[in-house]
């Protein structure tokens, strides 16, 4: 198998790098839509100039259509999508499911990609999506590289090789949402796991204020033997808010792991790659890390590489021993000290200035340093430097000419996948001075600064001919200029299909539910006759399993979901819901009414609306779903409970399994709820949600979460919506 090596580019100049040192294709995102709102990401028009330019040279262009989409914004949404597939865009990324069922049904020849964001973390996920024609899925970055080799499902498989990682499996992190209204969802995530946290146990510190949840950069060169060896179509990189230097370096990186593996002097393209971007490096979930191994709790910035230490302070001088070069213009930064800056001057040991150093130099004290300190390079100026020019790539051609008199002047270019064949005037015999084959050779392999080189070139030609070099140089300029014409405008036929609509006939289901942790809480629940209970203990739903109100909480994140499934459950992972009694809980990010209808058509029987909905969000939803779809959603929303803001893979913080005294307290002094269930960390946002019912107005179920209440709590909670009109 072919591997692909999808490169991330945030602008145009990030596009040339990846062209040029080597991209199979690359992801870019439009000005709307896209999981990195704060990227510079394209517009229409350079969108078109990019999949020219990109198919030009045989490179893909993903375009990344990933956040969750509100009822009011699907005619835009659908709109960039007709634009995007008009103009040969060859897969969108996507997460919303609502959108992606819709789309596959409105634009058939349009290639799906399932975005990390959707959450594809087992094999009966990457099923369902295969099912209704999803080209490729995207893993979460928390798979092993043995968990995805055991998904056995004829789909293109995606994995992210290098760069940023989420603490949080991607899709399910309402932090940023639930504590300063920024979804990362939305694509504006505000990176909360990269902020300090104390770890406390019953209101108590136990660790210091640290970067708790930063991880280091997923960096797999070291393994790669392994991927190359595995099923994997496409090794994603991460960074379309990186530098163009940083796509081109990182783009070279790979590519030569890729083709040479062997001989890829991978300490050598790490110690640059520090100076470029670091927060140390790590192998990820995929190649099973350690939590230790997946966080640097020190700093969420980048550290550069260790170069020296600081062996001499003066008022106006520091003194350095260097382990690596320094150059002029290079940055510095001093670890302990937290401080760094551009060496602007630096000086030997006699104060004459210098561009360089090996060993003891000298350099300005500009930030007032007070202690020895370590020393990193955080820019290397000639690196740099050398990465803004990046290598012309150029495309091997077959030229077949030929020459015969009488006939007319016929020129043949190949590039394997298309010949383009152009003829000129008769050739004519020669008077005085014959068209040599020579001649004819070096006029047709002029090829300049086109993209082309030629490989080969044929001629059939009879001896004492006269072709004018002016008509060979514009048979060639012709040929040339089709075969890029060829080349830019490859694309699927365009279709678009009108969307069968199938009215359900099957009465909404409304009424009052709790999600529960605790016995006391679900007896509470019973004697108040909820409709529905929501168990996440396994061994408290089997206590109770008999009764027809009660339901598992199905576990997230487990790579066979079917292992775990239970008569009755409520899932938040997609899969064939149709299988057994469920219901969809908040996590499959129901944002629109096509979501809500397509999953009720997969067999849901009730729907959870995201948490990140706001009333008169919710209200539209159901309108538009009554409008469209001629009934009323069964959808339920959370009107109380603390929402589930991170899901993180392993036990990061060391905690005691299902100990619920645990909080992370961030600087504001706000305390977000933390446990370990045995397989996943979970942290709960620092207060209850609500929703102001009397906003909504419409037939709609309502939802209690209890972590840590009482019955008595559970009881004063619940009271004043028995009997509301609302459900």
């Amino acid at each position: 198998m072919k591997k692909e090596l999808l490169v991330p580019v945030g602008s145009m100049e990030c596009l040339y790098q990846a062209i040029h040192n080597g991209a199979d294709a690359v992801y870019l995102g439009c000005k709307n839509f896209g999981a990195r709102k704060f990227a510079p990401n394209f517009t229409n028009e350079e969108i078109i100039e990019a999949i020219k330019l990109s198919h030009l040279y045989g490179v893909k262009v993903y375009a990344t259509m990933n956040t969750l989409i509100k009822t009011t914004e699907v005619a835009d949404f659908l709109k960039q999508i007709e634009f995007l597939h008009r103009q040969g865009i060859d897969a969108v990324i996507m997460q919303d499911f609502g959108m992606i069922c819709l789309v596959r049904e409105k634009y058939p020849n349009l290639e799906i990609h399932a975005s990390t964001q959707a959450n594809n973390s087992s094999k009966e996920t990457v099923e369902l999506f295969y099912k209704i024609g999803v080209k490729r899925v995207v893993f979460s970055r928390e798979m092993s590289l043995e968990e995805i080799e055991s998904i056995d499902i004829p789909i293109e498989k995606e994995v992210f090789v290098h760069g940023a990682l989420c603490i949080s499996y991607s899709g399910c992190c309402l932090m940023s949402s639930m504590i300063g209204n920024r979804s990362g969802n939305r694509g504006e995530c505000a990176g909360c796991c990269r902020l300090p946290y104390t770890l406390e146990e019953n209101n108590k510190p136990i660790t210091p204020e640290k970067y708790l949840l930063s991880t280091k950069e997923l960096n797999t060169a070291q393994e790669f033997s392994k991927l190359l060896a595995s099923s994997i179509a496409s090794f994603k990189i991460e960074g379309r808010m990186k530098s163009p230097e940083y796509v081109g370096f990182i783009t070279n990186y790979y590519r030569n792991l890729i083709d040479n593996f062997s001989n890829v002097d991978i300490e050598s393209y790490n110690n640059q790659l520090k100076t470029i971007f670091n927060r140390e490096f790590t192998k990820g979930h995929l190649f099973n890390c350690t939590p230790k191994e997946l966080l640097n709790t020190k700093t969420p910035n980048h550290i550069g590489l260790e170069i020296g230490r600081v062996v001499e302070i003066t008022k106006d001088k520091i003194k350095i021993k260097l382990s690596a070069p320094l150059n002029q213009q290079d940055g510095i930064r001093f670890l302990k000290s937290n401080t760094g800056f551009i060496v602007n001057y630096l000086y030997d040991e006699n104060g004459k200035m210098i561009n360089s150093a090996t060993d003891i130099c000298y350099i300005d004290n500009k930030v007032d340093l007070k202690i020895n300190d370590i020393v990193t390079k955080t820019q290397d100026y000639k690196l740099l430097t050398s990465l803004k020019k990046y290598p012309t790539k150029k495309l091997p051609i077959t030229i077949k000419a030929i020459c015969l008199l009488g006939h007319a002047l016929t020129i043949e270019i190949s590039d394997t996948e298309n010949t383009v064949k152009v003829t000129g005037n008769i050739v004519i015999q020669s008077t005085n001075s014959p068209t040599t084959s020579d001649r004819i050779k070096m006029q047709l392999t002029k090829l300049g600064d086109t993209p082309f080189i030629c490989q080969e070139i044929h001629l059939d030609c009879d001896s004492n001919i006269f072709i004018p070099i002016k008509e060979l140089n514009e048979i060639r300029r012709q040929a040339i200029n089709e075969l890029i014409e060829i080349r830019q405008n490859k694309k699927v036929p365009f279709v678009v299909n009108e969307v069968s609509i199938k009215t359900s006939k099957q009465a909404p289901i409304f009424g009052l539910s709790a999600s529960v942790y605790t016995e006391e809480q679900l007896l509470a629940c019973l004697n108040l006759k909820l409709d529905r209970i929501y168990i996440k203990d396994e061994k408290l739903y089997e206590k109770y399993q008999q009764l027809d109100n009660t339901y598992y909480k199905l576990p997230r994140q487990i790579c066979h979901i079917e292992e775990n499934l239970k008569e009755k459950n409520i899932s938040s992972d997609y899969f064939t819901f149709s299988k057994t009694d469920c219901i969809g809980d908040y996590g499959l990010n129901v944002y629109n009414a096509y979501t809500a209808y397509y999953l009720n058509r997969l067999g849901l029987s009730l729907i959870n609306a995201s948490v990140e909905l706001k009333e008169q969000e919710i209200s539209t939803l159901i309108d538009e779903y009554l409008k469209i779809f001629k009934c009323y959603p069964s959808l339920e929303v959370l009107v109380y409970g603390r929402v589930e803001n991170m899901i993180i893979k392993d036990n990061i913080l060391s905690l005691r399994e299902n100990n619920y005294q645990y909080s992370l307290v961030d600087k504001r002094s706000r305390k977000f709820p933390v446990y370990y269930d045995g397989r996943n960390t979970h942290i709960l946002n620092y207060q209850n949600s609500s929703l102001n019912i009397a906003n909504i107005n419409r037939k709609i179920g309502l939802r209690f979460d209890f972590y840590d209440e009482s019955s008595k709590e559970v009881e004063e909670i619940i009271k004043p919506y028995l009997n509301n009109s609302s459900c």
